[in-house]
């Protein structure tokens, strides 16, 4: 219920904003052959619009158009009839593409850079500072839970893996729209509702996500609006609310009631129902709830992975909001101090001078030395080199008759 609410109140706001992204007229798209011959007719007179701090999902089955929507709304295809508008400029306008995030439904990574390298070089195409360009890697990788396996190369993550850090890549430029093209495929379940999280936290922060996913309850999580796609064209669009809502049936949930008020209850109803078409029967939770209290039970007793982690809070450069600073930050603060020392270790103290008894000694130590004989220096005991051309001559002079 808490979380029906809070979406609600999500929807409200968007649509109290009203602000248009991304705005699609009479999208058409033809694919054609080499002689120029209609092939495919992907996409076929399409209309929607998609809001400010909206979670919109595409929905659709295989070839129906959904990825050929996400390359137009890129400018990666050029339409053959119909308007696109992003942020009130053409797909293809280059400020614009530097505003969006996107991940596509394959993961195009160079295999031998390592996650690290990966993000590096992703934040230098939108021309970020190092320091940013570090700071919010090690968000990322921290948040997608690949912190473990920063030095690995990409090209030996499994598919999970390249999705985790496909998702990082499309984040580092704090994208205003989001684009994410079956973005849980290949994840574990820890994965899928971490990206979902993400999504929210997104949306809650007034960035607006595109989702394109095969995955309906992942869709049913997050989205907002949704638009069904078959043969290229829309067959439905809408709230969920409005397109899942059954307005013949109505459900009363309640604590357990004993047996002589349940009774009572199923009386009344029966007057006015038919007895095989009531249904009593005890609520049950989803298999994904299950299984990650099932995870988080084994991660409690110190259970080890050698595989992906599960990710962190949403990197603080994507809430947008002042929260406590991470592990990571802490351990930066403590080797920016002087010497790498811990604030907390105090510097050893400097004696003011000598005490009695040590002046004293030193008294003595002194009269003692200026009794003794110096030593003779230590280069003076070496044994100098031996000329062997003068040692010949003098034992020759030594061998002369008469000497």
């Amino acid at each position: 219920m808490a979380a029906e609410t809070t979406l609600e109140t999500r929807k409200s706001a968007t649509r109290a904003d009203g602000e248009v992204v991304v705005s699609v007229r009479g999208l058409t798209k033809v694919f054609k052959d080499f002689w120029n011959r209609p092939k495919a007719r992907a996409v076929d007179n399409v209309d929607f619009d998609v809001r400010r701090g909206e979670v919109f999902g595409l929905l659709g089955p295989n070839g129906s158009g959904k990825s050929t929507t996400v390359k137009l709304l890129l400018g990666l295809l050029h339409p053959t009839r119909g308007r696109i508008e992003v942020f009130g400029h053409s797909p293809r306008h280059v400020a614009t593409k530097s505003r969006i995030g996107y991940l596509p439904e394959e993961s195009y990574l160079y295999r031998y850079l390592n996650s690290r390298e990966t993000l590096d070089f992703f934040g230098n195409l939108f021309h970020l500072s190092r320091g940013e360009r570090n700071d919010r890697a090690e968000q990322l990788l921290e948040m997608v839970g690949l912190s473990q396996t920063r030095t690995r190369a990409v090209g030996e993550f499994s598919k999970g893996m390249q999705r985790r850090i496909g998702l990082a890549q499309a984040l580092i430029n704090d994208p205003d729209l989001v684009i994410l093209d079956e973005p849980t495929a290949g994840l574990d379940p820890i994965g899928c509702r971490e990206v979902k999280d993400l999504i929210l936290a997104l949306a809650r922060r007034g960035k607006t996500v595109i989702l394109s996913s095969h995955l309906l309850a992942d869709v049913e999580d997050v989205c907002d609006r949704v638009v069904i796609y078959y043969g290229g064209r829309v067959q439905a669009m809408g709230t969920l609310k409005e397109l899942l809502s059954r307005p013949d049936t109505i459900r009363i949930t309640t604590p357990v009631l004993p047996r002589e008020t349940l009774e009572k209850v199923l009386r009344v109803i029966r007057e006015d129902v038919a007895a095989d078409r009531i249904r009593v029967d005890n609520p049950t939770q989803n298999l994904e709830s299950y299984f990650l209290q099932v995870v988080e039970q084994a991660r409690s007793a110190a259970a080890e992975t050698s595989g992906a982690t599960s990710g962190a809070r949403v990197a603080a450069y994507l809430r947008g909001e002042a929260e406590s600073p991470s592990e990571t930050d802490r351990i930066l603060e403590r080797l920016a101090l002087p010497e790498s020392r811990p604030a907390s270790v105090p510097e050893p103290a400097t004696p003011a001078g000598p005490t009695p008894d040590e002046a004293r000694l030193e008294e003595l130590t002194k009269a003692a030395d200026s009794a003794a004989p110096s030593p003779e220096p230590a280069r003076e005991k070496k044994a100098e080199p031996v000329d062997l051309s003068k040692a010949d001559e003098k034992l020759s002079s030594l061998l002369k008759p008469g000497e």
